[in-house]
């Protein structure tokens, strides 16, 4: 028996009323989701327990399984293991955007034009984050390059008392001075972030980039503080071997954490432009050596971030086309298999920001007939009557570890 996990990150959403009040999910042509709805199990799920924020990270933890009230440690403890950061007990990690803030002479004035400084490519990035680390980076603060905008600070002996490091995408066009924490204890992480608005402004690379009508990789924003993690292995926990294939150093951070195969994907971008065909051959091979294969698309959430509604539709009906018809196909020819399909929490294009609203899934067994329904949405889950509270529960009910 073989086991997928089809994660469409961010999927989910509120009605639209430039999709003629329709979701993305609804307006989406899937018809390979589709196919597999109409006699699979489904229903809603709550990925976010009540006392945490509703991050990628809890949510994901929570569908591949863990439990994130005995194992959550902070988000960006999860990427620096990806990285491949050694981390202390004694260390506190927190994530470091590259951003794109607007050129008020007063920092608190600027506003988040783009938490993603333009999607910035990991190469420039790295230099830029490198140049950071030679000017602020010292015994006790390090910077660690990542993937695209998404990087690393490491800080010796510090706290994760730190007030409130607010996330950049979900303040994306407002003012950031009241979202600046006012804690004694985030002060140098905060004179830091101002620091780096004057040493990055005029470098090289972002003039080259404001030349070539690219966003300029401006400042760098600190949030996602945490420990060192605490997951469980995954075979430990399920006595299957498992993978994970994503563009994220968050996905992959976990899987490593969780001692799952978890290789590095060419070409996957975790946007709309990801090459989508390489993570689904790529599954193909993971399942010769491992019982479940979790296959992470970041590009509805990333979509639902930015505003673009037409592009979280095609994202969609993109994934659906590239990766769940192939990777379907592919098991159908090898036998007995069940499909776990869901987002970890929604995106919703109104607010550009993750929401804690329960999220719709689908589980197909390919032994069994479920009376599902015509099409997977977050209307037809939620009429399905069913309802899992403890959302970490639903891979054992993929692995048909209880009913």
């Amino acid at each position: 028996m073989k086991y997928l996990v089809l994660l469409l990150d961010g999927m989910a959403d509120y009605p639209c009323p430039q999709l003629g009040g329709k979701t993305p999910m609804q307006k989406a042509n899937k018809p390979n989701i589709d196919r597999l709805c109409q006699t699979a199990e489904i229903g809603l799920a709550k990925t976010v327990p009540d006392n945490f924020k509703p991050g990628s990270d809890v949510a994901n933890l929570s569908v591949m399984g863990f439990n994130p009230q005995s194992c959550y440690t902070g988000r960006s403890p999860l990427e620096a293991a990806s990285i491949g950061i050694d981390l202390k007990d004694t260390d506190v990690t927190l994530r470091c955007n590259l951003v794109t803030l607007s050129d008020e002479d007063n920092y608190g004035d600027k506003t988040m034009v783009d938490y993603c400084a333009g999607d910035i490519d990991t190469k420039t990035a790295a230099e830029l984050i490198k140049f950071i680390q030679s000017k602020l980076g010292n015994d006790r603060y390090s910077f660690y390059p990542g993937v695209s905008y998404r990087h690393c600070l490491v800080v010796q002996n510090g706290t994760t008392d730190l007030g409130n490091m607010t996330p950049p995408h979900d303040i994306s066009g407002k003012r950031i001075g009241e979202y600046l924490s006012r804690s004694e204890n985030a002060k140098e992480l905060i004179d830091m972030m101002k620091q780096s608005y004057d040493l990055l402004k005029e470098h090289p690379l972002n003039i080259e980039r404001i030349k070539s009508g690219k966003r300029p990789a401006n400042s760098v924003w600190f949030w996602g503080e945490g420990k060192k993690p605490q997951i469980p292995e995954f075979f430990g926990l399920h006595n299957k071997k498992g993978a994970v294939i994503s563009a994220v150093d968050l996905l992959k951070g976990i899987g490593k954490c969780a001692k799952m195969e978890v290789p590095d994907i060419k070409g996957a971008t975790g946007y709309i432009d990801s090459d989508f065909t390489a993570k689904e051959q790529a599954a193909q091979k993971l399942f010769d050596n491992n019982d479940m294969v979790y296959i992470h698309m970041e590009a509805p959430d990333e979509c639902g971030h930015r505003g673009e509604i037409e592009n979280k539709v095609k994202s969609i009906e993109i994934i659906d086309s590239m990766v769940v018809g192939p990777i379907i196909k592919y098991l159908e020819s090898k036998g007995d298999f069940r499909v776990l399909i869901m987002p970890d929490h929604p995106t919703p294009l109104s607010i550009r920001t993750h929401s804690r609203d329960p999220v719709p899934f689908l589980i197909y067994d390919s032994r069994k007939k479920y009376n599902g329904a015509h099409t997977f949405t977050e209307e037809t889950a939620k009429q399905s009557g069913i309802y899992i509270e403890q959302g970490y529960t639903v891979m054992s009910r993929l692995l048909e570890e209880r009913s």
